[in-house]
């Protein structure tokens, strides 16, 4: 049995991220030792290695929540993975296609900048006024960061 600390180090997640999936049920709640101590079993290990893993891949709680219940019932077919791996590629997709657009954009408004001085700096000037954006990128930015 591992405590909450050596979980964590095991499956390179921090304390608070382990409580926080077990207070949204991602993860079972922890057996107690008698002094009140969250002990986990290899199970446990095993569940977040899974989760850690899928949010290094970008999956959200919400597919990985689905793809565990999924994982609970391995006689089913797989199709229903399929599909929740699929959607996740085209989010990345489309996260990287965001990405070249504002990749090349800021390439744009650096090449344009003539190294002057702040005041006719064109930078300064394209951040100042989107209309001299040579695409619509703004409504992306949070995708983009999420």
């Amino acid at each position: 049995m591992l405590t909450i600390g050596k979980l964590g180090k095991s499956a390179h997640v921090k304390v608070p991220t382990i409580r926080y999936y077990e207070q949204i049920g991602l993860l079972p709640e922890a057996e107690r030792s008698s002094g009140n101590q969250r002990l986990y079993g290899r199970g446990a290990l095993d569940r977040l290695s899974f989760i850690r893993h899928a949010r290094e891949l970008g999956f959200p709680l919400d597919a990985i929540r689905d793809l565990l219940g999924l994982s609970d019932r391995p006689d089913q077919p797989c199709d229903a993975v399929d599909s929740i791996a699929k959607a996740q590629l085209l989010a990345v997709e489309g996260r990287i296609a965001r990405l070249l657009t504002l990749k090349s954009e800021l390439e744009r408004m650096v090449a344009q900048c003539a190294g002057g001085r702040v005041e006719d700096c064109r930078v300064i000037e394209v951040l100042g006024n989107h209309a001299h954006c040579a695409a619509e990128h703004g409504r992306d930015l949070k995708q983009v960061s999420e």
